[in-house]
């Protein structure tokens, strides 16, 4: 048996949301394709890119399918082949998306014995031994929408409702980041004032999604943490955040670990509008960059016919 499950990328944190919230983002993600092999055991065909280790004991998408194997009992083993859609080191969830395309393709060659709770749990034993113990990028990209992840140990996630028209503009420049380099810049504690805002901003963003408020999702959308730890680190955020926020968007941050920032729009138009603006900024800064938008995904990971598509 051979199958290709495909799963989208996200924005981790989505603002303040530091290690608790996430959004999938429709149009870009990765594939795995699973076959089943009579001998135990991951062989990794093909890691995906040329930067991705080819030793499946420290590829996402191997780890992640070899805990599947070993929570069902499995007594088989599989064949990997990855292909890339998320950038690499980009702040985009492509570990996540790997582990979690990797987990549902070996779960689904087995027959779907693992539930969506043990699925996740496979996952993070994934993205634990390559990018840390957090869930905010592998959750939306294994349920889709936009997550709350109230708990990690043991897993306890909340999909949050989707408010109509908003658009997500992610701005990839020309550069990269280590997940491990990002976390490493974060403050090993922070003031009790900071601290209360956070919590303040998180909870308004769930107020807001649920109440459809855009307004107040703009406004809520204020990390004190982890942006002012990491916009340092990369040359042209804060005059492409500043430039977003000036054509209109109702928030904007560094999406995870970074370098792709992120901006919230109203509706597709708003986006496009949004996302020349950032790519002016960041050119204005001597850096090339990219833009894509897109609404988010609401289907999270599925089985597709082939690598490369959608459906």
């Amino acid at each position: 048996m051979r199958l290709t499950a495909f799963a989208p990328g996200s924005v981790g944190n989505v603002g303040p949301g530091l290690d608790v919230l996430g959004l999938a983002v429709a149009g870009a993600g990765d594939w795995v394709t699973a076959e089943l092999l009579d001998v135990r055991g991951i062989e990794l065909r093909d890691p995906g890119h040329p930067d991705l280790p080819a030793d499946p004991a420290r590829h996402s998408a191997a780890l992640a399918a070899a805990a599947v194997l070993q929570r069902a009992g499995a007594h088989r083993g599989l064949a990997l082949w990855v292909l890339k859609g998320l950038p690499l080191s980009g702040g985009q969830g492509g570990s996540a998306a790997s582990a979690v395309a990797g987990a549902v393709a070996a779960n689904e060659c087995l027959g779907r014995p693992l539930g969506v709770r043990a699925l996740l749990e496979s996952c993070l034993e994934a993205e634990t031994a390559v990018a840390g113990r957090h869930a905010d990028n592998l959750a939306p990209s294994l349920l889709g929408g936009i997550v709350l992840v109230r708990s990690v140990d043991p897993p306890d996630v909340v999909t949050l409702p989707t408010p109509a028209g908003l658009t997500v503009v992610l701005a990839q420049p020309d550069q990269r980041m280590r997940t491990a380099d990002a976390r490493a810049a974060l403050p090993a504690s922070v003031t009790r004032d900071v601290a209360i805002h956070q919590m303040a901003q998180v909870a308004a963003m769930v107020a807001a999604l649920y109440s459809g408020d855009l307004a107040l999702l703009g406004r809520a959308l204020d990390d004190r943490i982890a942006e002012p730890a990491r916009a340092p680190l990369l040359p042209g955020f804060v005059a492409a955040k500043r430039a977003a926020l000036d054509a209109g968007a109702l928030g904007a941050s560094i999406s995870g670990s970074g370098p792709t920032a992120f901006a919230l729009a109203s509706s597709k138009g708003a986006a496009t509008r949004i996302g020349a603006a950032m790519v002016a900024a960041y050119a204005a800064a001597g850096i090339e960059c990219v833009v894509r938008t897109g609404p988010v995904d609401s289907v999270g990971a599925r089985l597709v016919a082939e690598p490369g598509t959608f459906e």
